[in-house]
């Protein structure tokens, strides 16, 4: 009978512990790095004692923000980048900033939806130009300076991209305005697909001379093909610094969640995360045990 009675405390106790600590949906968009930004922030709570209710590749963008909003769900990863589009922001060259564009994201979105941005991670995902990494080496290519000293140069250059980056206003046109270079339609290949894992390979197998590639800095390609990504020292790109948001209600009842998040998100810098989407784009793991693996790493 006393054991009875001693084990009816340790589930009541373990319950009641579950129950202090409350229920938190946690959510994510459905591509690969939302799988494994949304199961870091899951298993990082559920480490701590909390019960998680998985949401995880919930939808897109549009879909996780009337969530969150409606109380659907608690938090999910989201992009500093994303801000002028959630508040038509006209003055995007804030977000160019990482700085100016996290503090006007985190401002406006508490001040309208009661949405706490955390810490964000110190990388970007936002569009880039990346090189073979023994070429960029041995031609001492680290920034896009670099770069552009090397294409007035008239050095060897032939850059592999869809259409819409080599046409949009804000890219390729956007990196030749700044950095004063200008590339001949001889020097590029022109995709009509935006998959960049097609041009990403050209540079990495030097197709057709191919020896620079269109990217997404965190891309889980760039890692496994051998591939570095080019500086952008002058911010021309938006910076996309992947972020928690918790409703404000959340983090008011468990504010511990802020400083259990925020190690595991600092520690995420551009060539990390290109690690760990390449283990989940590349090589083929489930990215919840990617996650988890990363957290027990980060315990060491």
């Amino acid at each position: 009978m006393k054991k009875v009675f001693i084990c009816f405390l340790f589930v009541f106790f373990v319950a009641s512990d579950l129950w202090a600590k409350g229920l938190i949906r946690v959510s994510s968009k459905i591509d690969s790095e939302g799988l494994l930004l949304g199961n870091l922030i899951k298993y990082s709570l559920i480490d701590q004692g909390f019960e998680v209710e998985d949401k995880i590749q919930l939808g897109a963008t549009s879909i996780l923000r009337t969530a969150i909003k409606s109380d659907q769900i608690d938090i999910y990863p989201e992009y500093t980048g994303n801000g002028p589009f959630f508040f038509d922001i006209k003055d995007r060259t804030l977000f160019n900033d990482f700085k100016k564009g996290y503090e006007t994201i985190k401002k406006l979105d508490f001040e309208k939806n009661n949405l706490v941005w955390l810490e964000p991670a110190p990388a970007s995902n936002g569009w880039a130009i990346a090189g073979r990494k023994d070429f960029c080496k041995k031609n001492n290519l680290k920034t896009m300076e670099d770069f552009a000293e090397f294409v007035r140069k008239g050095n060897q250059v032939k850059l592999a991209a869809s259409d819409s980056f080599i046409t949009r206003f804000d890219a390729l046109p956007a990196f030749e305005e700044v950095y004063g270079f200008k590339l001949k339609n001889s020097q590029l290949v022109s995709l009509s697909s935006t998959n960049t894992s097609v041009t990403l390979k050209a540079a990495a197998l030097n197709t057709d001379g191919v020896n620079f590639s269109m990217t997404y800095s965190t891309d889980g390609a760039l890692s496994a093909l051998g591939l570095y990504v080019l500086e952008d020292t002058k911010s021309v790109q938006p910076i996309y610094s992947p972020c928690p948001v918790i409703r404000k209600e959340v983090l008011i009842k468990h504010p511990e969640i802020e400083k259990i998040l925020s190690p595991v998100f600092l520690s995420l810098d551009l060539e990390t995360l290109q690690s760990l989407n390449s283990k989940i784009a590349v090589m083929g793991y489930p990215p919840s045990q990617v996650a988890k693996n990363y957290l027990e790493s980060l315990k060491k």
